[in-house]
């Protein structure tokens, strides 16, 4: 009885979802389900009304299945665009960090103690020069030879480290 429906289900199921294929295995699925109720001892008034409603749920089922893969795959592809922190944060980025400032500790470290001394207070505290030459009991030119001195040393050792200029540069 319900076979005549079949090329008018897969008629109406390919408009639905715009695919012969995916009609087919809808149609055929809307079958089995109808029979199967009907096996169970169902009565069933209007086979083609259930026919057709079961296959416009198993489209909706579809849709929604569709929707929710759709999604996940989105956040997905987002979560893989996105780094877990920030570039800086990263732990390869924070060693490096830390080994830089480290290597510029050293360099500062290395210069000359009246020279260190200027040249933290510059640029390290932000002390103008003019404040530093009055507080070390010197003029603001050494000062400034200081301050240029220290200046250089860092650059030296960021270019040497690849990492382009040092602090105060």
């Amino acid at each position: 009885m319900l076979e005549r429906f079949y090329r008018e289900l897969l008629n109406f199921l390919h408009r639905q979802v715009g695919d012969r294929d995916t009609a087919a295995d809808l149609a055929q699925e809307s079958y089995a389900r109808v029979l199967s109720a009907q096996h169970t001892g169902q009565p069933v008034l209007d086979g083609r009304a259930l026919l057709y409603r079961t296959a416009r749920n198993l489209v909706i089922d579809q849709h929604r299945r569709a929707e929710v893969r759709s999604h996940d795959s989105l956040d997905l592809v987002a979560e893989a665009q996105e780094p877990p922190a920030p570039h800086h944060l990263q732990p390869e980025e924070a060693l490096a960090s830390q080994q830089a400032v480290h290597g510029y500790v050293k360099v500062i470290e290395n210069l000359p103690p009246r020279c260190r001394e200027a040249f933290v207070l510059h640029i390290i505290d932000g002390l103008p020069q003019a404040e530093i030459a009055e507080r070390m009991g010197i003029s603001v030119s050494m000062v400034e030879k200081h301050v240029v001195r220290g200046t250089l040393a860092c650059r030296r050792h960021g270019q040497g480290q690849g990492q382009g200029q040092g602090p105060g540069a």
